[in-house]
């Protein structure tokens, strides 16, 4: 008995030995496979790292960029700020030519009195003379189509 009772011992330990290595096998492959991920992992960092290192320096380009754009914009801003009121003073310049030149006109038209159409035209003011001269040129220009 003692030696059938042996026998199922060393039986026994024998297969738990071939579990043991069966699953050492399986442990092997499984580690065998990590391994060759870590090397896959490996590589995507590196490629990460890559295009990180190539963003950062992209973005600093684009931070440079718009450093350089800003600066044109504000001077480009400044020059159209200062050409508009530029603008504005000839425009209030011309307004005021404007006024004057229907003051001109308006002084310059003939009078639909009868009394002052009986006047002689030697008293007229030589500033009305001057307007009525400037009124039958521009009358001139407007008929050969010149004027706008």
């Amino acid at each position: 008995m003692n030696h059938s009772l042996g026998m199922a011992i060393e039986t026994l330990v024998a297969i738990l030995l071939m579990l043991t290595i069966g699953y050492c096998i399986l442990l092997n492959k499984r580690l065998t496979r990590l391994k060759a991920d870590e090397h896959s992992l490996k590589a995507v960092i590196g490629e990460l790292i890559t295009a990180t290192e190539i963003a950062e320096r992209a973005i600093g380009g684009l931070k440079l960029a718009v450093r350089d754009v800003n600066e044109n914009l504000g001077s480009q801003l400044a020059a159209a700020t200062q050409m508009s009121d530029q603008l504005y003073k000839q425009l209030g310049e011309a307004d005021n030519v404007v006024r004057r030149l229907s003051k001109i006109a308006i002084a310059a038209r003939p009078v639909t009195n009868p009394e002052a159409a009986a006047a002689p035209a030697a008293k007229a003011s030589p500033a009305k003379a001057v307007a009525a001269a400037a009124e039958a040129f521009s009358e001139r220009r407007r008929s050969n189509g010149l004027a706008a």
